[in-house]
């Protein structure tokens, strides 16, 4: 009887020790998630790589909007001389994610020449290997990354897995400025960044 007691308190404190071991490696893989978000890669590149988000029938969503938004600045500004608008129809019947990031970027003075599309992907690594598939065609080697803060470490780590010379560009003007909305966003990127690391999709 005392040797089963012995074995079952080791049995549990083996499975406090894996589970807190497992807490604080998702406590530190959100700092860093965190952290990465409010570093910004000020230099010049070639294209921003804008990644899609919402639509709202003919209009971007929120979210979308002030990653175009922060596109449009960069290229206004020099950063870059091309945008690349990426996503495809979301689950209602709407026009392209991408379409629409093009049109408003045109109405705000972006020159059509100047702006790439790719209209298949539905998810973030497909935003970026349709982007590296578009971009191939033209003379573009060096990329900003634009997406909400908190999306950032996994998309450039992404970008860099695909051989993208992909540096951050976090939005400035986030949606998810409040702790209500950014603790939600932390956790899912904490996930999915830990998914992508085991299995690298």
């Amino acid at each position: 009887m005392f040797k089963r007691r012995i074995k079952k308190q080791r049995l549990v404190l083996i499975v406090l020790g894996l589970v807190s071991a497992l807490l604080l490696a998702m406590a530190s893989t959100a700092s860093s998630i965190y952290v990465y978000g409010r570093s910004s890669a000020t230099l010049r590149a070639d294209a921003a790589i804008v990644l899609g988000a919402a639509v709202w029938g003919k209009q971007p969503s929120p979210v979308f909007r002030e990653r175009i938004n922060h596109a449009i600045n960069l290229y206004q500004n020099g950063y870059v001389s091309t945008l690349i608008f990426t996503g495809g129809v979301g689950a209602r019947d709407e026009l392209a994610e991408a379409i629409v990031g093009k049109r408003y970027a045109m109405a705000k003075g972006v020159k059509d020449s100047d702006i790439l599309t790719e209209t298949q992907s539905r998810t973030t690594h497909q935003n970026l290997k349709n982007a590296l598939k578009v971009a191939s065609a033209y003379p573009l080697t060096k990329f900003l990354i634009v997406s909400d803060p908190l999306h950032m470490k996994r998309s450039v780590l992404m970008a860099q897995d695909l051989g993208i010379d992909a540096y951050p560009s976090p939005t400035p003007t986030t949606r998810y400025q409040s702790l209500n909305s950014q603790i939600p966003f932390l956790m899912r990127e904490t996930y999915f960044y830990c998914v992508y690391l085991v299995f690298k999709i």
